[in-house]
């Protein structure tokens, strides 16, 4: 499985010859350009990871490709028009020959009830799990993990908590896009220095970057 990152928490991956991009969100533009797409998948509302003009973008560009969210996300796309198929919470589904598992939750709290969306997590090819904004836990082997590290509800120890009670083998970095230069290097490497003291390697990708998993 390739992995390339593109801002917030927009990512190409490419499994079993198909190629998948998780939430087009505001922090990149880098996404619009990206060809031979099968699946989108949108974890939820905010605009970092929903923006709608970037989505509508790389529909045009990928006519093809199909959107598999929530009931939350497809109220928004209902209103545009765009098509969508609904992964609902436990369901297990297969999409261009790949295994897709939905784990619904609710986004973890910024300050009182300001945000608190529907969240849906995807398993993804029985390697991948992506969580989007919501500590949940898939209850089966992780091998890889999309962790979120940064932002306005991510505090570090509850994060590093979080990947210790998911123990994938591998986790990599999300949601990062508001940090400088420093505070990446800053906060790429306090979660590397405490999951590697776990056992977990953690591969700190930045924007633009690609890994092979």
């Amino acid at each position: 499985m390739k992995i390339t990152k593109f801002g917030q928490c927009c990512l190409l991956i490419e499994t079993a010859g198909k190629r998948i991009l998780t939430d087009p969100g505001r922090f990149s533009v880098s996404q619009n350009d990206v060809l031979d797409i099968d699946l989108i998948l949108i974890t939820h509302e905010h605009a970092d990871h929903l923006h709608t003009e970037s989505l509508q973008i790389i529909l045009d560009n990928n006519p093809q490709a199909e959107i598999v969210t929530n009931e939350g996300v497809g109220k928004i796309l209902t209103e545009l028009g765009i098509p969508y198929a609904v992964l609902a919470e436990a369901q297990q589904v297969e999409k261009c020959g790949v295994a897709l598992e939905a784990f619904d939750g609710q986004h973890v709290e910024i300050f009182e009830d300001f945000g608190l969306v529907q969240n849906t997590g995807f398993f993804i090819d029985e390697k991948l799990f992506y969580p989007g904004d919501a500590y949940i836990l898939p209850g089966k082997p992780v091998p890889v993990l999309a962790l979120p590290v940064s932002g306005p509800w991510c505090k570090l120890s509850e994060a590093v908590d979080y990947a210790l009670q998911v123990k994938p083998t591998q986790a990599f970095p999300v949601h990062d896009a508001v940090l400088n230069d420093d505070g990446i290097a800053l906060v790429h490497g306090l979660f590397s220095l405490h999951l590697k003291a776990h056992d977990i390697k953690f591969v700190p990708l930045k924007n633009g970057d690609s890994n092979e998993f």
